[in-house]
């Protein structure tokens, strides 16, 4: 006797599920992301973040770390 399938199967919910997820996901980003500038604050954080994701040597990092401050405190004394 053959098995008839009667519905989805457990494959084909765990794609639907991932497509869900991954939608819910943008459409999460998309509504919680604001179109204003970041603050100075997050600014430098991210510019601290790609100074330690790109400067592999000390000298080349400490350079990219006071950019980023002067960044800072030109961002902070423009009110922003």
């Amino acid at each position: 006797m053959r098995k008839r399938q009667t519905g989805m199967g457990w494959l084909g919910v765990l794609i639907v599920l991932g497509i869900v997820a991954g939608g819910g996901y943008y459409a999460y980003k998309g509504f919680m992301e604001s179109d204003e500038a970041p603050s100075c604050a997050a600014a430098h954080n991210a510019c601290l973040q790609k100074c330690r994701r790109t400067a592999t040597e000390a000298d080349v990092a400490q350079s990219c770390q006071r950019a980023c401050q002067r960044e800072a405190e030109a961002c902070a004394s423009a009110g922003r």
